[in-house]
């Protein structure tokens, strides 16, 4: 590896640990926040959804996997995961489909981006709907040996995860998404148009 591929490496490695550490403030910048996990945040997910349209499906998932295990961490802090009372079992399918693959699938993000602007507003559109797959699944696991449950003041009787699930987590992924894919034309060109006139300006100066 050359030096300047060296050094290309690290610029990606660097922006992608600051795009990140930025999903992780949005995130904590709730407008809505829901008694047992989840949230309507400031467009938390397109910072990571930024990273796999700019550099791939590599360099996505990997940093939308760590994006996820700093989300559990949050999780333990500020929603008390720990003491849901869940079984191990439970607790551990939690884990896996409501943070290391919910927020992960983000890093899918770029999966179009071959295929322009649209490509790139499809994949971002794919990957938060795998994330809302990711915590409906989640739900319907948590949710089947609990004796009721309450919504909205809606009361649910035992044996309806499914529909609980449903409605628990698109109260909050639903609006996300509205929210990210109306915000995502607009950063997106923004992004791209300063890369540009950026690349422009580099290539006027070694003329």
């Amino acid at each position: 590896m050359t030096a300047k591929e060296n050094r290309n490496k690290t610029a990606v490695l660097i922006e992608c640990a600051i795009l990140v550490a930025l999903s992780v403030v949005l995130s904590m910048v709730k407008v809505y926040h829901l008694p047992h996990g989840g949230s309507i945040t400031l467009l938390s997910m397109l910072p990571v959804c930024l990273i796999s349209i700019r550099h791939g499906l590599k360099w996505g998932v990997g940093s939308a996997f760590v994006y996820s295990v700093i989300q559990f961490v949050l999780g333990i802090i500020f929603d008390g995961v720990l003491g849901w009372g869940l079984s191990a079992g439970i607790f551990i399918a939690m884990i896996i489909f409501d943070y290391l693959i919910a927020f992960s699938v983000l890093g899918l993000a770029g999966i179009f981006r071959k295929f322009g602007f649209v490509g790139i507003m499809l994949g971002t559109a794919l990957a938060i709907f795998l994330r809302f797959v990711s915590h409906f699944i989640s739900g319907c696991v948590l949710w089947t040996n609990l004796d009721a449950f309450e919504f909205f003041n809606i009361s649910f009787s035992a044996g309806q995860p499914v529909l609980y699930s449903l409605l628990y987590n698109g109260s909050y992924m639903i609006p996300e998404m509205i929210f990210t894919m109306i915000a995502a034309p607009l950063v997106f060109k923004g992004i791209d148009k300063y890369l540009k006139s950026r690349h422009t300006s580099i290539t006027g100066q070694n003329s």
